[in-house]
């Protein structure tokens, strides 16, 4: 099978909308996740969108589902018993760096993903540059705003996401000590772009627009 064929046509998550249990806001699902009720009661979290049932929608934030989960917000929402145990976010975590690991090596594969500082560099200098620019969260801030230097003096604003350590990277694309890394716009780069920008409301690192005031500080 043609690894391009496991990227999915659907319609976009920035423009459906969903209210929070928590906060009662209505966002985009790509600033939410999705959970389920599995037939024991438990609340899953579908981070695809895909899962039947009806769907438990919470702001991709840790304290967000924490306070879901102390104040059982499952069960008034689902208004039936919903068990959600204090490991939930841990879990969520989990789910989305799995998901950015898998997007990555699959566009690795098709031959979408640029590796390495000197090949990133090059590259947003070339006709066709990349949208999107992986940053490890424990490289270097130097090699960053170097980076994001070049992109600017040629008038580009990529933007940058850095919620994966240089493990994490290494992993997923089966090297050691992966830094830098860039995306060319399509399917796969705004899909990890939207699971980045979830998965740094579980922790330290974020999505940051290169266009910023700040765009490599930390």
């Amino acid at each position: 099978m043609n690894p391009a064929a496991a990227i999915e046509n659907h319609e976009d998550d920035d423009l459906r909308e969903r209210r929070c249990i928590v906060t009662g806001e209505v966002l985009p699902e790509a600033r939410l996740i999705r959970f389920v009720s599995d037939p024991d009661g438990n609340a899953v979290p579908d981070i695809d969108a895909k899962l039947p049932g009806r769907g438990l929608w919470v702001s991709a934030e840790r304290a967000s589902l924490e306070k879901a989960i102390a104040k059982n917000l499952f069960s008034r929402a689902a208004k039936k018993p919903v068990k959600a145990d204090a490991g939930l976010p841990a879990r969520v975590e989990k789910l989305l760096v799995r998901r950015m690991a898998d997007d990555l090596g699959l566009a690795r594969r098709i031959g979408a993903l640029i590796l390495g500082f000197d090949q990133v560099e090059r590259a947003l200098s070339a006709k066709n540059p990349p949208h999107l620019l992986v940053e490890a969260s424990d490289g270097a801030a130097d090699g960053r705003r170097k980076l994001i230097a070049v992109a600017w003096a040629q008038g580009l604003k990529p933007t940058v996401i850095d919620c994966l350590d240089s493990g994490e990277l290494g992993l997923a694309l089966g090297r050691e000590n992966v830094v830098h890394a860039a995306l060319k716009s399509g399917q796969l780069a705004e899909r990890l772009e939207r699971n980045a920008g979830r998965l740094a409301g579980f922790r330290a690192g974020r999505t940051i627009d290169a266009a910023g005031p700040n765009p490599a500080g930390r």
